[in-house]
């Protein structure tokens, strides 16, 4: 039985892993596979030797992704390649994004020359829910993929994945346009709060999979922050339904 490591490249979420691991252990001499989202590596079991093309065929075959040898010093410095890849696995982005939002929020403010709380809170939650969907567009089905790991919904019916970002840009037009309101912030409310379900299942279970809020174009780890910014829009829906009762 040989032990070989290989690198893999174009992996999202736990979900490519599985496909990966799947092509490889449907070839004949592989005896078994373990892939690992990170490291992005497999470690493979061969009972006989077996080509590396015909490994990288049927890594390719599983979806847009590439297998490569790993030498002898990268297989002894797994601790550095996870340390780099936890550096890649930044949340700046994702703070950065929404600190444009709420800026942009202030700025429209001091131009009406006012500052109404429920002004301000559709204003962001405009920004938030068009930037957000546009994120997740730029490669849909790769963020289908991640979300169906952990969303509640999109597990049971893979169709509402598809359709999700698509729900977020009708939700941020809704709110610039203040299309029904009331309509609008109770299915803001409802969506959030059951996406911090999902989420902290997730944490529950210290799953270490990728967070899909902003597709996967940018490489966004799974954390508490993900919690928080599902239930501060959740908090949000909730006080303009009230602001609007009063």
């Amino acid at each position: 039985m040989e032990k070989t490591q290989f690198r893999i490249t174009g992996m999202h979420c736990q979900a490519c892993a599985t496909k990966i691991r799947t092509a490889l252990e449907a070839i004949s001499g592989v005896a078994s596979a373990e892939v690992t989202l990170s490291p992005p590596r497999a470690t493979v079991m061969l009972e006989t030797p077996i080509d590396e093309d015909a490994l990288r065929s049927a890594v390719r075959t599983a979806g847009d992704y590439d297998l490569f040898r790993l030498g002898q010093a990268e297989e002894g410095n797994g601790a550095a390649d996870t340390t780099s890849d936890a550096q890649k696995e930044s949340l700046f982005p994702l703070v950065l994004i929404v600190g444009f939002i709420a800026g942009v929020t202030l700025l429209v403010g001091i131009r009406a020359g006012r500052f109404d709380m429920q002004d301000m809170m559709s204003n962001f939650m405009a920004g938030f829910f068009i930037v957000f969907g546009f994120f997740k567009l730029l490669d849909l089905r790769g963020f289908v993929e991640t979300y169906r790991t952990y969303d509640l919904i999109a597990i049971a019916t893979p169709r509402w994945a598809w359709a999700y970002p698509f729900v977020e840009l009708t939700l941020g037009a809704a709110y610039l346009l203040r299309v029904v309101p009331t309509v609008i912030n109770v299915a803001t409310l409802v969506l959030m709060l059951i996406g911090a379900v999902g989420v902290g299942r997730a944490l529950t279970k210290r799953q270490r999979i990728r967070c899909a809020c902003l597709g996967t174009v940018l490489n966004l780890p799974m954390t508490t922050v993900t919690l928080v910014e599902d239930l501060g829009m959740a908090v949000m829906a909730g006080l303009m339904l009230v602001l609007q009762l009063l």
